[in-house]
């Protein structure tokens, strides 16, 4: 019964991976190197790699920051009204990723649907596109969801009856939420940053979109190497540093699952 998934890994999964690996060792004769990895040293490129973990790490920060609040109402609430709320926050993920993306560049640019708002009140104007923050709000529009489905999971499957015997074992709101709440919903907050910081991370279309091509992430050289410069080993070079970076943090979240984070 696996086999046809087998199949589909091999060729969309495995093979992929096999050539940026091969262009990412060798050079343009075929010869065996490190050069296309260590050229992450540049300064060009290291500091794009930096800005992307920078830009990154803000978002999964923003996301989580909205997320658990959310999560924790949602949990709170019935059956029925939770189902409908939940669906509304999904309800994005069903349309396009480029068309969510175009439509904050409509709301953010110059003369966008923020800007006339603003000038019709008398109001000052802003000017957030092609700005780090406009990356920042387009990948918290984006990641947000997948950070909130895997909190909400965790703070659902609490018992109530947990809750309710820390209450009468005298424990305050406070210490219930840090010492019962909190840890037991570990496994979701890992979950929703691994969801939310890993894409952040590797994203070209939104630094593009609304960063104007003036900000360049790591993901936005790796996609110029491959369709403009048409340096495929350079450009898997590269794509072979993010996956390290990918599973260094893939690796931490899954000890800090395994011993209880920090908690």
């Amino acid at each position: 019964m696996a086999s046809p998934y087998l199949v589909w890994a091999v060729i969309f999964i495995v093979v992929p991976l096999a050539m940026v690996i091969y262009y990412g060792v060798t050079d343009t004769s075929g010869a065996f190197t490190f050069d296309n990895i260590a050229r992450i040293s540049e300064s060009g490129y290291f500091k794009a790699l930096c800005r992307s973990i920078a830009l990154a790490f803000i978002s999964t920060v923003i996301c989580f920051l909205l997320a658990y609040p959310l999560g924790m109402i949602l949990a709170s609430m019935k059956l029925t009204r939770n189902t409908y709320l939940v669906t509304l926050f999904i309800l994005p993920m069903w349309m396009n990723f480029l068309l969510r993306t175009l439509t904050w560049m409509t709301l953010l640019e110059g003369k966008g649907v923020i800007n006339t708002v603003l000038e019709f009140l008398h109001l000052p104007t802003i000017n957030i596109i092609n700005t780090s923050g406009a990356i920042v709000l387009g990948m918290v529009y984006n990641f947000l969801p997948f950070m909130i489905l895997p909190i909400y999971n965790s703070l659902s499957r609490i018992d109530d009856n947990v809750i309710n015997a820390a209450r009468d074992l005298g424990a305050d709101s406070v210490q219930t939420f840090l010492r019962i709440t909190l840890p037991l919903s570990v496994p979701g907050i890992i979950s929703g940053i691994t969801m939310v910081f890993i894409p952040a991370l590797t994203t070209f279309a939104i630094s593009t979109m609304l960063g104007g091509s003036k900000i360049l992430l790591i993901g936005n050289i790796i996609e110029q190497q491959f369709t403009q410069v048409y340096d495929w080993h350079l450009g898997s070079g590269l794509s072979i540093v993010l996956m390290i970076f990918i599973l260094l943090n893939m690796i931490i979240e899954s000890i800090s699952d395994k011993e209880g984070g920090i908690f």
